[in-house]
């Protein structure tokens, strides 16, 4: 796209987004660019498709995120009270799903370890402790990973909206041209 100027505002990237243009001059936007207008529309128009292809990426990314969230602070509770309850002769009942819909009732007997899924139909047994700060990190990096999608999400609706105005004024500006060299021809035809 065109090189930045005084026509428009300098292009920025945030995590291989590409930033959008806010131009404020479209004869030099379109002049710096090379373009004339309609292929300038379908530029514009190909970049905010592909704006909407990584906002559902994203927001995928972000409706997984917030599912496994809670899973993970589920597991750390868990965890913890099985913690707590170590030692104390204190038996614990828990119920648990076997297959989808169906559950069981178990009494779960004291244990210094713990087995967790890592995905991929892998489970591992680990310590307590070490579970207990396996889940914590991966819940910390689940929290970061979310933040940052937050933001990519709301810099991608900034580009949007920067591309959408942008296709409005070189659209509006073309009508404004074409307008004007009609009456322009009308009025040297009265005359």
């Amino acid at each position: 796209m065109a090189s930045s100027s005084s026509s428009s505002s300098v292009v920025s990237e945030r995590r291989g987004i590409p930033g959008a243009s806010f131009v404020s001059d479209v004869q030099t936007y379109l002049t710096q660019s090379g373009l004339d207008v309609n292929s300038s529309l379908a530029f514009l128009q190909e970049r905010l498709q592909q704006y909407k292809m990584v906002e559902m990426k994203l927001l995928a990314q972000q409706r997984d995120l917030q599912a496994k969230i809670p899973d993970i602070e589920k597991c750390l509770d868990i965890v913890a009270t099985l913690q707590a309850k170590k030692g104390t002769g204190e038996e614990l009942i828990a119920d648990f799903e076997v297959s989808e819909g169906i559950y069981s009732r178990a009494r779960i007997e004291d244990s210094d370890s713990v087995c967790l899924w890592l995905g991929a139909n892998v489970m591992l047994e680990y310590t307590c402790e070490e579970a207990s700060a396996l889940l914590q990190k991966n819940l910390e990096n689940a929290k970061a990973s979310l933040e940052v999608l937050i933001a990519d999400l709301q810099f991608l609706r900034d580009q949007v909206t920067i591309t959408q105005v942008t296709i409005a004024r070189v659209y509006n500006w073309d009508v404004h041209q074409r307008r004007s060299k009609q009456a322009t021809a009308t009025s040297a035809k009265d005359s």
